[in-house]
């Protein structure tokens, strides 16, 4: 039988963004990232969201025109989130093509079962 969890205790109001601020430290805790993953992971965040910024200018100053200077400039980006992605796939011991196969095994899966589109990673 399942225990109760323990009733909420109440927030105080979030009349400030101090208290916000003040009310959120207590349930921070600092967490040891020394480790190899971190940095190329924290990369690939980093690159991706350069990727996503190059494409969101390119639709709002460009109507979603590519130039050849856009797509020299995002195949550099992309050469990036490779890198950063291939460094945390080596950390993990594992090859871009076991990752690359088992993506299209899980990708085919879905298309065959008609859920391609939709939200949820077991779907």
């Amino acid at each position: 039988m399942a225990q109760d969890s323990p009733a909420p205790q109440p927030l105080p109001p979030l009349e400030t963004f101090a208290v916000y601020q003040r009310e959120s430290r207590k349930t921070w805790s600092e967490i040891h990232t020394d480790h190899p993953i971190v940095y190329p992971t924290l990369g690939l965040a980093n690159e991706v969201g350069e990727v996503a910024g190059k494409i969101k200018k390119i639709f709002r100053d460009r109507g979603g025109q590519i130039s050849d200077a856009d797509r020299e400039a995002l195949k550099q980006e992309l050469g990036d989130v490779l890198w950063y992605f291939t460094q945390i796939c080596t950390e993990l011991g594992l090859s871009l093509e076991e990752v690359a196969a088992a993506n299209l095994e899980k990708l085919f899966s879905r298309q065959a079962r008609g859920v391609i589109r939709g939200d949820g990673d077991s779907r």
